[in-house]
């Protein structure tokens, strides 16, 4: 039976995740903070500061993996046309760009925006519900989340 205590532990360190809109890296930090000075005295607050960790740093190999694929393409898109010489001298053809080449810029960014914020929306929500399953002392496993620490 969890106590009232361990359940409100939990759900601070589910909670605190959504510090990183505030903080740089807030997501990180502050359920380390919180899962370490409480780990030893409850499974079940160990159980969810392992989940909690587990997702974030699942969420950021996503967005790394994410900008690896983005990142080279819009590069190659944007540079494709332009020889190392024009680049050297600063003299970047502007005129040489295309509809095709705008276009297809555009569809690159645009759908590495829509995947981040799809990430970024469905791990606030996320969040807020395994928040609500330990404050009601349910162990909430986060789907999409690969097991780092066991």
């Amino acid at each position: 039976m969890t106590t009232t205590q361990e359940k409100n532990t939990a759900t601070l360190i589910h909670l605190s995740t959504l510090t990183q809109f505030f903080f740089p890296f807030g997501n990180y930090l502050f359920p380390i903070l919180i899962w370490s000075l409480k780990k030893d005295q409850s499974e079940f607050v160990d159980y969810n500061g392992k989940q909690t960790l587990n997702f974030q740093l699942s969420m950021l190999l996503y967005t790394i993996v994410l900008a690896f694929i983005a990142i080279p393409t819009l590069l190659y898109t944007v540079l494709k046309n332009v020889t190392f010489e024009q680049f050297e001298n600063g003299d970047f053809p502007f005129e040489q760009f295309s509809t095709g080449n705008v276009t297809g810029i555009l569809v690159i960014g645009l759908t590495a925006l829509f995947v981040l914020c799809v990430l970024k929306t469905v791990e606030f929500f996320l969040v807020i519900y395994a928040a609500v399953k330990s404050n009601n002392g349910e162990k909430y496993t986060y789907p999409l989340a690969i097991n780092f620490l066991k």
